[in-house]
């Protein structure tokens, strides 16, 4: 008697269709490649394309949308304890996802600087991380003098923290220890934003000796206001 012969198992749509995609991007660039393009590649229909994606710029992406789902799913769960801890293990996420398949990440990286529409989206899709993360710590600040101010430079230096390190992997072809760069990294905004941890928001901003102020015009920039309070905290 032989053996019966398992069924291959079918690979999901969503990752047929952005392989697909990727090739003929790579082969005739993002611009030159249409949907029904990357339908025909799939051997599937319009149909199918956009149940899985809205646009041609979505299959760039097809990972985030899940990404941030469980970003939001991790900070719901998150205790008690340090929210800048929180937030930091919430990029992680992020940082995962790009090393699970290191050559579409690198591939995805090169594509998006050659391509400055999609440089506007992956804009986009990390504003969306850093309000997810400042949603959160917003709750936790609640009480605290300029808890929403703190809030929103905390969620913007993790987010800037966390991509100086997987870009530095990116542009090295995914070669070395991403995770290493990002620990790096996020380490420096635990260093300077820790206190602000486990309810001591209240007590810091109530310490006259603690006390840093930073002028800065409306249209300064996030990662300006972080630079110019590390840059104060160094000289104290």
């Amino acid at each position: 008697m032989t053996e019966a012969r398992r069924p291959v198992k079918k690979r999901p749509m969503r990752e047929v269709l952005a392989e697909a995609a990727f090739q003929l991007f790579l082969d005739r660039g993002f611009e030159r490649t249409t949907v029904d393009d990357i339908v025909a590649r799939a051997g599937v229909g319009r149909r199918s394309f956009f149940r899985y994606f809205p646009s041609k710029e979505d299959v760039v992406f097809p990972d985030h949308e899940r990404c941030l789902t469980d970003m939001t799913e991790l900070l719901k769960a998150a205790d008690d304890g340090d929210p800048v801890v929180a937030v930091c293990d919430a990029a992680r996420l992020v940082l995962r996802m790009y090393a699970a398949n290191p050559e579409f990440s690198v591939q995805r990286y090169h594509l998006t600087r050659e391509v400055p529409g999609l440089r506007t989206y992956e804009l986009s899709v990390v504003r969306r991380y850093e309000r997810t993360m400042a949603e959160f710590l917003r709750g936790r600040f609640a009480d605290a003098p300029d808890g929403p101010l703190h809030a929103e430079v905390i969620a913007a230096a993790v987010v800037a923290a966390h991509n100086n390190g997987l870009r530095s992997w990116l542009r090295s072809g995914g070669d070395g220890d991403a995770e290493a760069a990002v620990d790096h990294a996020l380490g420096v905004v635990r260093e300077v934003w820790g206190a602000m941890g486990a309810g001591s928001a209240e007590r810091a901003a109530g310490d006259e000796d603690d006390v840093v102020v930073v002028v800065a015009s409306r249209g300064t920039p996030m990662w300006r206001v972080v630079q110019r309070v590390e840059s104060a905290l160094e000289k104290d």
